[in-house]
């Protein structure tokens, strides 16, 4: 029986947030009223601008950077693509020699396509393993780096397994070896606590934060100064950066989005660390034998990636449950069927990331709804 829409219980909050009803407020007059063009000189034009402007601001000061270094992109891929690829072909024009850029097997597709596609230019693309906690160990990146590096991209926050990377621990080294650091924030700004400093380059996405999809923006250093090259000809919006209309509401919207993250997070993330702590309790009582993905690593409050190994393959456990929406991997991979190339890296088999699930709760999640989710996996996977 198809299950109603209005039924179901969400808990892939790591593939995509509701839109907050705030954030589609204050989004609203921008689609109507005030729907000017920001690079338009009439009236409507410079209100648009002036919103767009006052976005940047409280983005900024959200970030604790300069209005100068936010530029607003249509979401996180399009930002580590400019960071990766404009960053590196800039140091190149310039008769810079390194060659070298390093990231992790276990990064979001488009950053490792990013930086698999930049060998067609004479790039070198390393691909550090990661170790059954998910991380990047600081002995493999220093050898890495022994070679003159271009430019080093990690994730804050894992987008399957919410595992965060140690990247205070791993700066450092990176720093020392005069290497350019990109961070992809997309899953953990707004959820936990996060610093720009030693960063040189940071992408963010709206839509994992309660806001619009299709708005996003990177982080560009400025003192020192980091230069990139445009990835879009055009009309040289954006400090000639980006080129194109600007998405007005949605910029707008994504301010307000950010700053009721980072206002709810005191509250919000225990509140989720308790949620994420009655769902694994659940599952291991369902499922004497599953296990937790990355062990006790550290991780984002809301996130529960676990194997049952003894239960059925995660797609199939999706397709006997109609009323719940999770996932087994990322959006970005599921319509492939193949099962996590992250938890493979990781050093499971191709069966234990088959039956493999991926849990996160949100803003919208409450006890009640895990446990309604709870009833429905036990109904699958004890028959009662």
């Amino acid at each position: 029986m198809k299950a109603d829409k209005q039924e179901v219980i969400y808990l892939d909050y790591l593939a995509t947030t509701p839109c907050d009803p705030r954030v589609i407020e204050a989004m609203l007059p921008y689609f109507t009223a005030s729907f000017g063009n920001a690079g338009s000189v009439h009236q409507l034009g410079r209100a648009a601008e002036e919103a767009v402007e006052e976005a940047r601001q409280e983005m900024a000061q959200l970030l604790q950077v300069s209005p100068h270094e936010v530029i607003w992109t249509s979401g996180a891929t399009e930002s580590n693509n400019l960071a990766i690829k404009g960053a590196v072909r800039f140091l190149k024009t310039q008769g810079d020699t390194r060659r070298r850029v390093i990231t992790a097997a276990t990064e979001h597709k488009c950053v490792l396509e990013a930086v698999r596609s930049l060998a067609d230019e004479g790039f070198e693309p390393i691909i550090l393993p990661v170790g059954p906690d998910g991380r990047v160990e600081p002995n493999r990146l220093a050898e890495a780096l022994k070679t003159p590096t271009a430019l080093v991209s990690l994730m804050a926050a894992n987008n399957e397994t919410g595992i965060i990377h140690d990247i205070p621990q791993l700066m450092p080294l990176i720093k020392q070896a005069g290497t350019l650091l990109h961070v992809d924030m997309a899953q953990r700004f707004g959820k936990l606590p996060c610093s720009l400093e030693g960063i040189d380059l940071a992408s963010f996405s709206a839509h994992k934060l309660y806001g619009p999809k299709g708005v996003g923006a990177l982080y560009i250093r400025r003192r020192p100064r980091v230069r990139l090259l445009p990835l879009i000809s055009g009309g040289g919006q954006e400090r000639g950066m980006r080129s194109g209309t600007l998405p007005v509401p949605l910029i707008v919207g994504m301010a307000v989005a950010a700053r009721l993250a980072l206002a709810a997070q005191p509250e919000e993330v225990p509140r989720l660390m308790a949620l994420r702590g009655q769902l694994w309790q659940a599952m291991q009582r369902l499922c004497p034998t599953a296990r937790l993905n990355g062990g006790q690593a550290p991780h984002l409050p809301g996130v529960l990636n676990c194997c049952l190994p003894d239960g059925p393959e995660a797609q199939d456990l999706m397709k006997s449950l109609p009323g719940l929406a999770f996932s087994a991997g990322s959006a970005c991979s599921a319509a492939s069927g193949a099962p996590s190339y992250v938890l493979q890296a990781m050093g499971l088999t191709d069966r234990e990331a088959r039956r493999s699930l991926r849990l996160s709760v949100g803003r919208f999640t409450s006890a009640d709804d895990v446990e309604r989710a709870v009833a429905q996996f036990r109904q699958v996977l004890t028959g009662g």
